[in-house]
């Protein structure tokens, strides 16, 4: 087995010119380098490899043009995290509402197993998952003011509050042990089918966790694909052995999780954010297009047209 050796900014910068790829400004290179971190930049190398050569760039490419892919990477992903918040909020409230105006406020009555779907094939799921909320309450109900002012002052911690130590993880998984009439009261409250934000949650919670530990996210693939529905036709997505190429389990199929589940203003606030971040890269390839970017990310050219569809 090989043995990997630590490697100076000079030798990391001679590997580098080794395989191609050209830097100009020495200095600017290590300095990005050892901010960033050799290994996670060439995570953004294969767009500029040679497809006769894998191990070599393709010819002029330049270290800023590497780096202006990684930093478009960043910022995309801090777009699609401030959304998925958004939603992510907008979810916990409107569960903490529904299961306590019908179940109760107290802990006893909304961690209840009966309160929950009760089918042979989900009461383990269910009960693991109270336990789950049990523990995330115990350990970190101590940690936030709300929710240490309600244990301080009342000995409970109404839904309502609760749900700020609950991660997303569980509060989507909290979704799926609902009772069927009330996972419809929820998904009505998005105008969408129960059966879809079933799915969507889970994939929002997949991409909230890859940005929050700064994973490459522009060209991330899910294992959940989303349904086809009416923003696929619309956009006349292209159709290969019967399925839409983009905007299934690509990062496209998210922005239209968010086409049903943010309001439309922050909607269009973040297709203009996003389109800014696209322009602004497509102005800094030359070796690469951003129609290459863009295939990677899954989304159709006509991507904007999504804000001119109700």
């Amino acid at each position: 087995m090989g043995v990997k050796i630590f490697k100076t900014l000079d030798e990391q910068l001679e590997i580098l010119r080794d395989k191609g790829l050209v830097i100009d400004d020495e200095e600017y290179a290590k300095k990005i380098i050892l901010r960033e971190n050799y290994f996670f930049l060439m995570g953004y190398r294969h767009l500029f490899l040679n497809p006769d050569n894998d191990r070599c760039f393709l010819p002029n490419t330049n270290f800023r043009e590497l780096y202006s892919l990684f930093y478009f990477d960043r910022q995309l992903r801090n777009i699609m995290f401030k959304n998925i918040l958004i939603i992510e909020n907008n979810t916990k409230s409107i569960f903490s509402y529904i299961l306590s105006q019908k179940y109760g406020y107290r802990e006893a009555d909304y961690l209840r197993p009966s309160n929950y779907n009760q089918s042979p094939d989900k009461v383990k799921q269910v009960n693991d998952l109270l336990k789950k909320m049990k523990r995330q309450i115990r350990v970190n109900g101590a940690q936030h003011e709300a929710t240490k002012h309600y244990i301080n002052k009342y000995g409970y911690i109404p839904l309502w509050i609760v749900v700020k130590v609950l991660s997303f993880g569980i509060t989507s998984e909290l979704y799926t042990i609902m009772k069927p009439q009330d996972q419809r009261e929820i998904a009505k409250e998005y105008d969408v089918e129960a059966e879809h934000l079933l799915t969507f949650l889970p994939i929002l919670s997949n991409y909230r966790n890859l940005c929050a530990h700064e994973d490459i996210l522009f060209e991330h693939r899910t294992q959940k694909e989303i349904p086809d529905n009416v923003y696929h036709a619309s956009l006349n997505i292209p159709v290969i052995n019967g399925e839409y190429i983009y905007g299934k389990g690509d990062l496209f199929s998210v922005v239209l999780i968010f086409k049903y589940l943010l309001s439309k203003d922050d909607f269009r606030l973040f297709i203009n954010e996003i389109a800014y971040e696209i322009d602004r890269l497509g102005g800094r390839l030359n070796v690469i297009s951003i129609d290459m970017v863009l295939d990677r990310m899954g989304f159709p050219k006509n991507y904007k047209v999504l804000l001119d569809i109700d």
